[in-house]
């Protein structure tokens, strides 16, 4: 079912979404979550994209929120599709005049009962995600620096807003590196004693990777600047038994080091954001690793 509601209101749509349950033969869909985008006309095609492609990994009911024009009377347009390829539900909630500054009050009635909120700006979002509106109906909160005019220091604000449940995309972005070197590090019996990365100064994940190095290993971590593209180019950590070196070789992959054995190649490659999306939803509790590399990143360290 696809439906367009003008001029509504929150039961109206929740009516809708009964009604659709209902053509769709499956009055009570087992969904696992409500997803809350946040959201503008520029990046609203590419959410509704990507959370669509989340759906048949994470079943749910994804509510996009654009906060449109403040001024003028209130009103609500919302467009409601369930079924149609998808295995959960997705409304389109355009909001105008004085509800822009209380949109959590048209969300609210929209939630699945008994189910997890996850708030998604894939713009730029809230400097303190939990104080939000909208972040407060949420038990995790993503945000994505990449999207922001200054990524890396938008990364610095957000720090001291921290809170758990929040986290940001650059973070998720960084999980394969983040693997590769934990792996690195137990295949090799020596201690760190330091470490180079060779990046864009401006990459967040980059700089969440310095941190997040510094953070676990305690030791100085060295950055290079290099403009030659937006992907992470080579991490060196340096032990007493010999360099771990991770080098790009391509966009895709790269070639891998550690002390006494055969350098090999491996695949990293640049995800999709529905693919990072449902990284994240894989789980829901706070993600301590995060909110510690955020402070170090606070405290002027890194």
């Amino acid at each position: 079912m696809d439906l367009t509601l003008e001029d509504t209101n929150a039961s109206s749509v929740a009516k809708a979404l009964t009604k659709g349950r209902s053509l769709a033969g499956s009055p009570a869909m087992d969904m696992a979550l409500t997803l809350l985008i946040v959201t503008d006309d520029d990046n609203v095609a590419e959410a509704m994209r990507a959370a669509t492609v989340l759906q048949h990994e994470h079943p749910s009911r994804v509510l996009g929120v654009i906060l449109g024009d403040g001024r003028g009377k209130p009103r609500l347009n919302a467009r409601v599709r369930v079924g149609a390829g998808s295995p959960g539900e997705s409304v389109l909630l355009r909001m105008s005049g004085p509800l822009v500054k209380h949109a959590e009050s048209a969300v609210l009635p929209l939630l699945l009962p008994d189910s997890p909120v996850v708030a998604w700006w894939p713009g730029v979002g809230p400097l303190e995600p939990s104080l939000d509106p909208i972040g407060r109906l949420a038990r995790r909160r993503l945000t994505d620096a990449e999207r922001t005019p200054a990524p890396v220091q938008w990364l610095h604000k957000l720090a001291p807003g921290y809170e758990p449940g929040d986290t940001d995309l650059a973070w998720t972005r960084l999980t394969l590196w983040r693997a590769l070197l934990a792996a690195a590090l137990d295949q090799t019996s020596g201690s760190a004693t330091g470490g180079r990365i060779l990046a864009d100064d401006i990459n967040p994940v980059a700089v969440l990777l310095k941190a997040w190095l510094e953070c676990r290993l305690g030791v100085p971590i060295e950055f290079v600047d290099d403009d030659s593209g937006s992907q992470i180019q080579r991490v060196t950590l340096f032990t007493d038994v010999g360099d771990i070196d991770i080098r790009r070789t391509d966009e895709m992959s790269c070639e891998f080091s550690v002390p006494g054995s055969s350098p090999r190649v491996v695949p990293i490659r640049r995800r999709e954001i529905a693919e990072l999306l449902a990284e994240d939803l894989r789980r829901l509790d706070a993600d301590e690793i995060y909110g510690e590399t955020l402070q170090h990143l606070d405290n002027g360290v890194s």
